[in-house]
């Protein structure tokens, strides 16, 4: 045969292209409709550009919501003097004595790693803000795999944490990060399988299609029998570990590691710390307003999408924080024992149980 085709390269057998397999109606590829569009890059650079900003904004007030939310639980006021009369511009002169501040590079640390670490953390905080959807057609990229570079970008976080603990040179520091490190891992599956349970009833990743399956009265999924509470249940547990939130903040115990990882950061690398820290956790009550409250579904015209979503996602993120000043704090063996021995188990089970209910016909796939 070799012969043949050396002597005789005409006969050679004619080249036939393998057969593409057939794509359906509406499938996009990994890109998503989005991508797919032909937006040029100065559009993605202008929304990149409009949604940074908008989010600093709305984390800026978001602290002060906290504060106005946490003083209301234990009778006081809360900020009230800078912006008179209820503190409006409290988070702006925050943000200006941070912008002040002198920056502190103590003499023992690594410096590289100390001054990389707060970008480091920042940068995925504000990543996973890109394949958020807030309404139709309205976001960076709605990726058909959102909710996998959601929880995977997410998880980037503890690299940042774990350089600010280990460059500050610190015996706090660093004791705080290797007790992050613990409890984040600890804690990341069960996050992942509650975020799962919605994707398995909508048979998508595609966040904008999980919210399309939501769709009518009673269809969001925390309102599903038995197992949209249970997950949505989970996914808040979950999320208040992840976040370092009480009763789950040994990260930043006061009385044991002072300021935890950040001790030692000041002036703007302490803003950007913060900044992250609070991007992250109004981007989690993003995803759990998206995946179990109907995302920017409802009452009204479809121009109320956005802030239908926005105050589905500032419920949950209430809802943490009401968590966090009614309880108190627990022992680290106590938290690594209610992950792997109880939220770990359960959230396999809830699973394989939504699985079982597709399987059955109880999915609510498009």
């Amino acid at each position: 045969m070799a012969r043949r085709l050396v002597l005789e390269p005409g006969r050679a057998a004619p080249h036939h292209p393998r057969p593409q397999g057939r794509r359906r109606r509406g499938d996009h590829g990994l890109g998503g409709p989005g991508l797919r569009r032909g937006r040029p890059v100065t559009g993605h650079l202008v929304a990149a550009f409009v949604l940074l900003n908008a989010i600093i904004l709305v984390v800026t007030y978001i602290t002060l919501l906290e504060r106005k939310f946490a003083a209301r639980m234990q009778s006081r006021v809360g900020p009230y003097y800078v912006g008179w009369p209820h503190g409006w511009l409290q988070p702006i002169a925050d943000a200006l004595k941070l912008m002040l501040k002198e920056d502190v590079v103590p003499a023992p640390s690594d410096r590289w790693v100390y001054n990389l670490a707060p970008v480091v953390f920042l940068v995925p905080c504000l990543l996973i803000f890109a394949t958020i959807p807030f309404a139709p057609d309205l976001g960076l990229a709605d990726l058909n795999i959102g909710v996998l570079f959601f929880l995977a970008v997410s998880a980037l976080e503890i690299v940042g944490l774990f350089m600010g603990g280990w460059g500050s040179n610190n015996k706090y520091a660093l004791l705080s990060a290797m007790r992050a490190v613990n409890q984040i891992i600890s804690y990341d599956l069960p996050f992942i399988f509650a975020a799962l349970v919605p994707v398995v009833l909508t048979g998508s990743m595609q966040m904008s299609a999980i919210v399309a399956a939501q769709e009518g009265l009673g269809g969001w999924f925390v309102l599903y029998p038995v197992i949209g509470q249970l997950a949505f249940v989970a996914f808040v547990i979950a999320t208040l570990a992840a976040e370092n939130r009480v009763p789950f903040d040994i990260l930043e115990a006061e009385s044991e590691l002072v300021a935890g990882f950040r001790v030692e950061y000041s002036g703007m690398k302490f803003a950007l710390i913060q900044l992250g820290e609070y991007a992250h956790m109004l981007g989690t009550s993003f995803l759990g307003a998206l995946l179990f409250l109907g995302g920017w579904l409802g009452p009204g015209p479809a121009w109320l999408g956005p802030v239908w979503f926005l105050l589905k996602a500032v419920v949950v993120f209430l809802l943490v924080t009401w968590v966090r000043w009614s309880f108190v704090r627990i022992r680290v063996d106590q938290i690594l024992a209610i992950s792997w021995k109880l939220l770990l188990p359960a959230t396999v089970v809830l699973l394989m149980a939504t699985a079982l209910v597709v399987a059955l016909g109880g999915g609510r796939g498009a």
